[in-house]
């Protein structure tokens, strides 16, 4: 009996041991096709999950008529479910518009500088003289400091919009550039129409003196006397003051009435007119602000006398007679040049003179 049970202890035995070993086997083998698979799917970069819509869209892309669908929603680009000229034209702003305009105004900017340390200050050949001539009236200078200040206002806060985040966020941090930026969106929208204003103000005024004139041309051949010595002649005006005056009416035109067409947006025009409208602004205030550049460099540092007309009225006789000597030459034989004194009390507002009397006779 005892040998019995013995015997069958040893059966079980040997049994169980099969069987554990088989329960390993078992178990051991998925867990090393699933260490395997793991180890793979570690090495892929991402799984791929397909979008069930991504037919649908790209037929939608495809479709002839410019992706125009129908929608109860009434309103411009309402029915447009994928607009491919938007992300065309954050390129062409992103990578063209802001690089290359960003590199002509610096590159504007430093070509004065060394023009300047090249050529210097252009003086009065033959010195202050003791003579001034009548030039602009306050009314004129009031409408040029008018356009001055407005178009000054425009160019900073139009550069900053256009130019501020890759230049101004490193310097400032994104809170307070967001700030800065929506200050001048604002104050680009309200202030733009008074440029409006501005243009008509000074083409009604001046379009008479810049109707281009017999000698403009050679003045423009000899770069306005900067190539060779010998003075150019001009009138009142010489062809590089038209020249601006009629770049100013057209090309601002152009920026007024593409700035309208962003600022208010009630005309039933479509994304594109509104894309366009944003190109042809950037491009037309860029081309005006290099312009501008050239004028308040000669207004200051560029030539002597040049800004006394529009901050008195008056400008010396001689270099009046350096730079527009036919108008010059047409006041002296009417004989309304005044001397230096009568000009200083006239801006003291002294008693009536004969000057001041001989000027309000010509309607000064």
């Amino acid at each position: 009996m005892i040998y019995k049970r013995e015997r069958i202890s040893r059966r079980m035995g040997r049994i169980s041991f099969t069987g554990l070993l088989v329960f390993l086997l078992l178990y051991s083998l998925p867990l090393e096709i699933v260490a395997e698979e793991t180890k793979g799917s570690r090495e892929m970069p991402s799984v791929m999950v397909l979008n069930p819509a991504a037919e649908l869209w790209r037929d939608v892309r495809q479709r002839e008529g410019g992706n125009i669908g129908i929608s109860q929603v009434r309103g411009v680009d309402s029915g447009v479910l994928i607009n491919a000229n938007g992300d065309r034209w954050r390129k062409f702003r992103m990578e063209q518009l802001i690089p290359i305009g960003g590199s002509i105004l610096v590159g504007v900017f430093v070509l004065l500088g060394i023009f300047y340390m090249v050529r210097g200050k252009v003086p009065i050949e033959g010195g202050q003289s003791d003579r001034k001539l009548f030039r602009y009236s306050t009314y004129e200078r009031m409408i040029h400091w008018f356009v001055a200040s407005i178009f000054l206002f425009l160019a900073i806060t139009g550069l900053i919009l256009l130019f501020g985040r890759p230049v101004l966020i490193p310097l400032m941090g994104k809170e307070a550039f967001s700030v800065l930026a929506s200050a001048c969106k604002e104050g680009h929208n309200l202030m733009g129409p008074l440029f409006l204003v501005a243009v008509v103000l000074i083409f009604v005024r001046f379009v008479r003196r810049n109707i281009y004139q017999k000698g403009d041309l050679s003045w423009l051949l000899r770069g306005g006397g900067i190539i060779g010595n010998k003075h150019v002649p001009s009138n009142f005006f010489n062809m590089g003051e038209k020249s601006m005056f009629w770049l100013l009416i057209l090309v601002g035109s152009l920026i007024i009435a593409s700035g309208l067409v962003l600022v208010f947006p009630l005309f039933g025009q479509g994304r594109e007119w509104m894309e366009l409208a944003h190109v042809a602004h950037a491009l037309g205030a860029l081309l005006m602000i290099v312009v501008i550049m050239g004028h308040i460099y000669i207004g200051s540092v560029g030539m002597e006398g040049a800004l006394e007309g529009m901050t008195t009225g008056y400008c010396d006789l001689n270099w009046a007679k350096e730079h527009h000597d036919h108008w010059a030459t047409e006041v002296v034989e009417r004989g309304e040049d005044v001397s230096n004194e009568a000009v200083e009390r006239l801006r003291r507002n002294e008693p009536p003179s004969s000057v001041q009397l001989h000027l309000q006779e010509h309607g000064k």
